[in-house]
């Protein structure tokens, strides 16, 4: 059974392999520098304001979320291969959006428009889609009345 809790500046490390070991949307450390995603700055986040959660399954680190509050989007939402289809990812874009919609009443996320991860969020109520070119596509989501 996982538990789900904000993310800490001490977890970096753990969200740095979480990231690099998805199967989809693969990114490693040197792609994620040169995007600008650093633990340095992972970390930054973090300390700054409640952004980033972590699904925790027997005192490790298998899964998170991470949003950009200012923007209003969901930033990130990674589940170690091995623990997918157990609920936890659907956990953590929860945990991600109720906080989203403390401050918006429209968020939104980028993905791939033929990915797995497109078709998770479609299930968890995200539409609205807009073609961004290149097969990806932004995917909305309305706060609850």
């Amino acid at each position: 059974m996982f538990r789900i809790r904000p993310a800490r500046p001490e977890d970096t490390a753990a969200l740095f392999d979480v990231r690099t070991s998805v199967r989809e949307n693969h990114q490693g450390v040197e792609e994620l520098a040169r995007l600008g995603v650093t633990p340095e700055s992972v970390s930054a986040m973090i300390v700054t304001a409640p952004c980033c959660w972590v699904a925790v399954e027997d005192d490790r680190i298998v899964g998170f979320s991470m949003i950009d509050d200012d923007r209003g989007t969901l930033f990130a939402a990674f589940v170690r291969p091995e623990c997918e289809g157990r609920g936890i990812g659907g956990g953590l874009v929860a945990r991600a959006e109720a906080a989203l919609f403390q401050r918006h009443p429209v968020i939104w996320l980028e993905t791939g428009r033929g990915t797995r991860a497109a078709a998770v969020y479609r299930h968890l109520g995200w539409g609205s889609e807009i073609d961004l070119g290149g097969g990806n596509i932004r995917l909305f989501k309305t706060r609850p009345s």
